[in-house]
């Protein structure tokens, strides 16, 4: 399957179930996580919800104070996101950001794995350039070694060392921590590698 064909389809998923994943993830607590990462930005910080699905998080980053920006692939879900955090959310894939040290913060929640490792590796860039010098970036993964299609969406699992070795062409992002966590939705028994970075130059 070609690279447009994966991110085809993974987009046409979230269209046509957009409703359901955002019944399934808008209320989940994830504020732990939210919590460990505004604690490293600035009062008023400028933050890029990448791949923001129901608005869950962008919707927390508002009610703390800061400015959001939030993009998602899914026009269903940018929709249903935008009318629920009150704020314009863009239909942009990750590999179309194009700005330069404008956030203090990038969360990447659940998102960035549905790229290919290719992709990935791309979008890591795209990411360094927009990110202020300092600047925080939260991702996370499914743990493991799989890439590919699996339930409709295209998946790439992270473990500890592949993410090493992609690592070591982004000398820009210093690694604060990689941990792994427990599905926070209560019918789900998966692992996830959640990875906090630090822009260290410009």
């Amino acid at each position: 399957m070609s690279e447009k064909s994966k991110k085809n389809q993974t987009i046409q998923y979230y269209d046509q179930n957009a409703a359901d994943f955002v019944e399934n993830t808008r209320n989940v607590d994830f504020h732990v996580m939210q919590d460990e990462f505004i604690e490293g930005l600035p009062a008023g910080a400028k933050i890029l919800d990448l791949g923001c699905g129901s608005g869950r998080d962008t919707k927390y980053f508002l009610e703390h104070g800061y400015r959001v920006d939030a993009i998602d692939g899914s026009t269903e879900l940018c929709a249903l996101a935008s009318e629920y955090t009150g704020i314009p959310v863009k239909c942009q894939l990750f590999q179309e950001l194009d700005a330069s040290e404008v956030y203090d913060g990038i969360w990447a929640c659940s998102s960035l794995l549905h790229l290919s490792y290719g992709e990935l590796d791309e979008v890591l860039y795209r990411i360094e350039k927009a990110l202020k010098p300092q600047g925080i970036l939260y991702m996370s993964f499914k743990y493991g070694v799989f890439e590919g299609e699996r339930n409709g969406r295209y998946f790439l699992d992270f473990t500890e060392e592949k993410l090493e070795q992609l690592l070591k062409k982004h000398t820009s992002l210093q690694q604060l921590r990689n941990f792994l966590t427990e599905d926070v939705r209560p019918d789900r028994e998966e692992r996830w590698l959640n990875l906090f970075l630090k822009k260290i130059n410009s």
